[in-house]
């Protein structure tokens, strides 16, 4: 591997950023999807001009609008059946990023999952609000796996956009 060659530091460069948004997807301080978007963009942009890089960038973008829209309206409408509402959630969320300061690494989790389990105690009380939280968790993952799986998709779609181009 020769650095000194643009298109391979381009490609380098583009792999690492793509593989910190993978991880950034589980790991919920980097934005993992518009990572791994911006990565293609980058690969697209400084790379050899050619038009196979465009259409790699054209499926990419597909793949990150798709995954952001399923992302939000799946899971959301899960959460919607289930009754949690968005007050429960922001109290949630506010909580995790507290924890994220106060517990280096596992605070996030920790903040949101206690955050939801005490808004929802304090509304539905003790016998409800495991149940209910669990089922809100159950669609925290769901988004997190379709954000997960849209990351794959841009990265094995980036792969072989590499190796055609």
């Amino acid at each position: 591997m020769d650095l000194t060659d643009s298109g391979t530091t381009v490609n380098l460069i583009a792999g690492v950023a793509m593989l910190a948004g993978v991880l950034g997807v589980v790991i919920p301080v980097l934005p993992g999807l518009l990572l791994c978007w911006a990565a293609v963009l980058l690969w697209a942009i400084l790379g050899d001009a050619d038009g196979g890089r465009w259409v790699v960038f054209a499926l990419a973008t597909v793949v990150a609008v798709g995954g952001t829209v399923v992302k939000y309206l799946w899971p959301g409408k899960r959460l919607k059946s289930t009754g949690v509402p968005t007050s429960s959630l922001l109290i949630a969320g506010v909580l995790g990023i507290v924890g994220f300061f106060v517990v280096p690494v596992v605070g996030l989790v920790l903040g949101f999952v206690g955050g939801l389990w005490v808004a929802e105690r304090l509304r539905l009380g003790a016998g409800q609000a495991w149940p209910s939280t669990r089922q809100a968790l159950g669609a925290v993952g769901l988004s997190l796996l379709v954000e997960f799986a849209a990351a794959l998709g841009i990265a094995v779609i980036w792969v072989f956009g590499l190796l055609a181009t």
